[in-house]
C-alpha cells in the first residue's frame, strides 16, 4: 500500500508540475506575442472629434390647458395600476 501511495504521490507532483510550467510558458509567450503586435502593429487612428449636438426644440410656449389635464389623468391612472 506504501508503494502505491508514493507512486500516486510521484504521478500527481509530477502532473502538477507539468502543468505549472506550461501556464508559466503561456505567460511569457502571450506576453511576448503581445510586445511583437504592440511593435509591429500600425497604431489605430485617432478618433474625429465630434462636432457639439445640436440643441433639441424646445417644447412649445404655452400648452392648451385641456391636454395638459388629459395627460395628468393618463400618468396618474398609469402610476395607479402599476403600484397593484
Amino acid at each position: 500500500m506504501s508503494d502505491l501511495m508514493s507512486q500516486a504521490i510521484d504521478l500527481m507532483v509530477a502532473g502538477m508540475g507539468f502543468v505549472f510550467t506550461f501556464l508559466v510558458i503561456l505567460v511569457f509567450a502571450t506576453l511576448f506575442m503581445s510586445k511583437l503586435i504592440n511593435r509591429f502593429a500600425p497604431s489605430e487612428p485617432e478618433a474625429p472629434v465630434r462636432a457639439p449636438r445640436a440643441k433639441k426644440p424646445s417644447a412649445p410656449a404655452s400648452v392648451d390647458p385641456d391636454v395638459a389635464e388629459a395627460i395628468k389623468k393618463a400618468i396618474a391612472q398609469y402610476r395607479s395600476r402599476d403600484k397593484k
